[in-house]
């Protein structure tokens, strides 16, 4: 599987984002906020919005924390939010990238350049890593949605493009202009997705070792607890048994 499939097991594993959930559901209701200002406040006319609202619910953020987020765009909050990506490489030459919605640019950049510095990393020029993924729409579905042939006839006809299928659950890849009518012809078929959402795919990977992986979660944890940045995306790619040491 690609590293940013693996790094949420990881984060599946460790609890971790129970440990952050305040801080997650923050990210989440900054995402909704700023998708119903640029759009429609109504989620069926919204599409960015419908989907940010899906992934709230799937992270089990509360009803009225939701209507809370899309009520702020309507009284004039999230206009001084701007979406910017960095790009960088950690530990071992993984590249990294990292999207954030900021009101201070000047603060996100510095903020990010220190903690890429202080963790083994060093932030890059826009592009500099960029080309080694693509913008994809990932649907995913738990094992119990079905067997790995149902799963991917669903997908084809629904749009998809491709399908991987594991013990974890399945993973369903679309063209990213794509995803809201993959995800609605989805869902019709198979019920609610465990997760929809626009990810950067790796096309190609680093290989790392115990060692490498411990500080690249360590640059990953530095750079989440920043309430600036909204995701975090890396091409790692590591063996069953080091994944199982940490």
């Amino acid at each position: 599987m690609a590293g940013h499939s693996k790094w949420a097991n990881i984060q599946h594993r460790k609890g971790r984002q129970d440990a952050a959930r305040s801080k997650l559901f923050s990210k989440l209701s900054k995402e909704i906020t700023v998708a119903a200002k640029m759009g429609d406040p109504d989620p069926d006319k919204n599409p960015r919005l419908r989907l940010a609202v899906k992934e709230a619910k799937t992270q089990s953020v509360p009803k009225d924390v939701i209507e809370r987020a899309i009520k702020k765009s309507t009284a004039g909050e999230g206009d001084e939010y701007e979406e910017i990506r960095y790009e960088g490489y950690g530990p071992n030459g993984v590249a990294v990238i990292v999207e954030a919605m900021t009101d201070n640019r000047n603060r996100t950049a510095s903020t990010v350049r220190s903690t890429f510095s202080k963790n083994g990393g060093n932030l890059g020029e826009t592009g500099s890593v960029g080309f080694m993924f693509e913008r994809k729409g990932e649907v995913t579905y738990p094992v119990e949605a079905g067997d790995a042939d149902a799963i991917f006839e669903a997908a084809i006809e629904a749009g998809a493009e491709d399908v991987e299928s594991s013990e974890d659950g399945h993973v369903i890849w679309c063209a990213d202009t794509d995803l809201n009518d993959v995800s609605n012809a989805l869902e019709a078929a198979l019920g609610e997705s465990d997760s929809t959402k626009l990810v950067w795919r790796p096309t190609t990977t680093t290989e790392m070792d115990l060692d490498g992986m411990q500080k690249l979660m360590k640059l990953i944890d530095a750079l989440e607890d920043d309430d600036d940045v909204q995701r975090v995306t890396t091409n790692f790619e590591a063996s069953d048994a080091v994944m199982e040491q940490l």
